[in-house]
């Protein structure tokens, strides 16, 4: 029996997830938790075979709680299912520890596939993403500046290009609005840039941002 913890700060993921696990007769959903922190104090004092990771999570991103966790349980396998879309966090993610990468508009037998795969110690990834990864392999000499960024610069970078506000994103990401201004400046700094109309056009040509 694969046991699975699940973590998404929404109900109706959370609900969906457990449906879809109920009618696979060798998973079963152990536990659920909401913010990063609940993600890590389960993980890291309970035995799963499986954790399915938003990266958007209340508290400390779900980057930081995948690096964390591989970290004090290098052996546990995480399957990232996120709405962000494989350009925008899929690298990040492997290259954080991930087993696996999804988005939440997958089918359900791909999800399920995935759980299977990880939870029996291989990786999982999509065919696009498989190409995009070859491909960035031969690029790696032309790194784009968005991968200059931190994992936390990054994800601001990324609710800017979203036209999302400091306040909203302060909110978000519980920073404080201080905190949210010096990420901004540092990461005009290092793209370059002026303001938050060239992040956005930057992240529109890269298609991080829809």
């Amino acid at each position: 029996m694969i046991r699975i913890l699940i973590a998404d700060d929404h109900t109706i993921v959370r609900e969906g997830l457990k449906q879809i696990v109920s009618e696979t007769p060798d998973m079963m959903v152990a536990d659920e938790a909401i913010t990063g922190h609940e993600v890590l104090d389960k993980a890291l004092k309970n035995d799963y075979d499986v954790v399915v990771l938003d990266i958007t999570m209340p508290g400390i991103s779900g980057l930081d709680v995948l690096k964390q966790m591989k970290k004090q349980k290098p052996k546990l396998s995480i399957l990232v299912l996120t709405m962000h879309p494989e350009e925008q966090y899929a690298v990040r993610a492997l290259k954080s520890g991930a087993s696996g990468y999804l988005t939440k508009e997958s089918a359900s037998e791909e999800l399920i596939y995935a759980i299977r795969q990880i939870s029996s110690g291989r990786k999982y990834i999509t065919s696009s993403l498989a190409e995009k990864l070859a491909f960035g392999i031969e690029k790696d000499a032309e790194k784009p500046l968005h991968e200059t960024l931190s994992d936390r610069e990054y994800h601001v970078f990324c609710m800017i290009a979203s036209g999302k506000t400091v306040k909203e994103i302060s909110e978000s990401l519980f920073l404080s609005a201080k905190t949210v201004s010096t990420y901004r400046a540092r990461i005009l700094e290092k793209m370059n840039m002026k303001n938050n109309a060239e992040l956005t056009r930057y992240a529109i040509k890269h298609g991080l941002v829809e």
